[in-house]
């Protein structure tokens, strides 16, 4: 969603409309680290992200089936980013990094064939963070012992909060810890 305005050069309408959206936002999540102890185990599919005029999103897609429970996850702000199972660290631009750990393994485990293309230490495939208020750089870190690791550098150490769906985790970082006035 984004604001939009009919308002010529020349005018604070725009600005008024974003001041307002921002207002409106009532954010209360906070910044502590937040887990879900579900039981799924299937494998992660696609990550992408989303802008919205609160909070930029992230979503990770777990191939959808049988158990129909969500994955398990841990979302936490760390000072430095290390790679599962290596502990090689990898650099992750922007003012704070959330750690995303998933039990949603970025291959399948009955074949072992891949089902994310996610490579250690790269940008995420298909995420282009451009433009993105609070997302600032997204790296694969690993998928080790069931697990898919992956770095969100943001602005600052923002407050989020994670959403858990049968075939999806979202997690969304607002822009400000502005609450409504």
């Amino acid at each position: 969603m984004s604001v939009a305005t009919a308002a010529g050069p020349g005018t604070t309408a725009a600005a008024s409309q974003t001041s307002a959206a921002a207002a409106s936002c009532g954010v209360t999540w906070g910044s502590l680290p937040k887990t879900g102890t579900g039981t799924g185990d299937r494998s992660l599919t696609d990550v992408r992200t989303g802008r919205h005029d609160c909070y930029d999103r992230m979503v990770l897609d777990i191939r959808p089936g049988m158990p129909a429970n969500p994955a398990s996850y841990q979302v936490r702000y760390v000072d430095k980013f290390y790679q599962d199972g290596s502990g090689n660290h990898i650099k992750i631009n922007g003012g704070a990094i959330l750690e995303i750990v998933a039990s949603a393994p970025s291959y399948d485990p009955e074949t072992y064939e891949a089902t994310y293309p996610g490579r250690g230490g790269k940008s995420l495939p298909g995420v282009n963070l451009k433009g993105y208020k609070t997302f600032r750089d997204a790296r694969f870190g690993a998928s080790y012992e069931g697990t898919t690791q992956l770095g969100l550098g943001v602005r600052a150490r923002l407050p989020f909060r994670v959403l858990e769906l049968s075939d999806r985790i979202v997690i969304d970082v607002a822009h400000t810890w502005a609450a409504p006035r």
